[in-house]
């Protein structure tokens, strides 16, 4: 393997998708969700960067192209179970998770099966506005759960009914729990709609893939 700034990048990528759920285990909440947040927006950055570099200093290698879609892989499926898995498994996230879940498992194995011929596979544009969806909705809704974690914490050192009247209380602690209420709730959905737009064009470029090999699935006939 070389050595290169994209390979390192994109090893560091791989890295970086087991973090993410490492940082609940030595962080607690909410500092864990705004360094999961962190770790897992600067290796999305790089899957820009490695790709980027890789083709303008003509760095290239088969380590990097076989590297590079598994990391990326890698890095959803850990945060959507982390996510999934804070947030009380709420039925409108799993359905879109499921999908980009089966997707990613079937086309592994649709690429597998396909050995040599696996290169009709290639990474569409569409694909790749994919990944962008599914990054930015993972990163959306990363924040979402820390300002979420930021209101329950308030309303369980406060008296319901002092915060629901927002008397007797200090400026930061009304600065606090209106962001955190507010925002959170505001940024969860947009999240959940991003996650919803990332499962459909994660369906449409499966469908692209597995139409593109039916050739190879066909059994000879005598």
């Amino acid at each position: 393997m070389h050595w290169n700034v994209p390979n390192i990048l994109t090893v560091l990528r791989l890295l970086a998708a087991p973090g993410v759920a490492i940082m609940f285990l030595y962080f607690h909440r909410p500092w864990a969700d705004w360094f999961a947040l962190a770790l897992f927006a600067l290796a999305a950055i790089t899957d820009f960067f490695d790709g980027y570099l890789a083709r303008a200093w003509q760095q290239e290698s088969r380590i990097g192209a076989m590297l590079d879609p598994i990391a990326d892989k890698a890095m959803v499926v850990i945060a959507l179970l982390v996510i999934t898995g804070y947030s009380g498994m709420d039925p409108w996230l799993i359905l879109p998770a499921t999908a980009i879940l089966f997707r990613e498992v079937f086309v592994s194995g649709l690429r597998e099966f396909l050995g040599n011929s696996a290169g009709l596979l290639k990474v569409t544009r569409l694909a790749k506005w994919k990944t962008t969806a599914q990054m930015t909705a993972i990163a959306v809704l990363f924040m979402a759960m820390g300002l979420e974690y930021v209101r329950e914490s308030a309303l369980a050192r406060q008296n319901a009914e002092l915060i629901a009247t927002l008397s007797d209380i200090g400026t930061d602690d009304i600065n606090v729990v209106a962001l955190a209420t507010y925002a959170g709730n505001m940024v969860w959905q947009f999240g959940l709609a991003l996650i919803w737009v990332a499962a459909v064009l994660t369906l449409v470029t499966g469908w692209d893939y597995f139409r593109k090999s039916l050739p190879f699935l066909k059994d000879d006939t005598a």
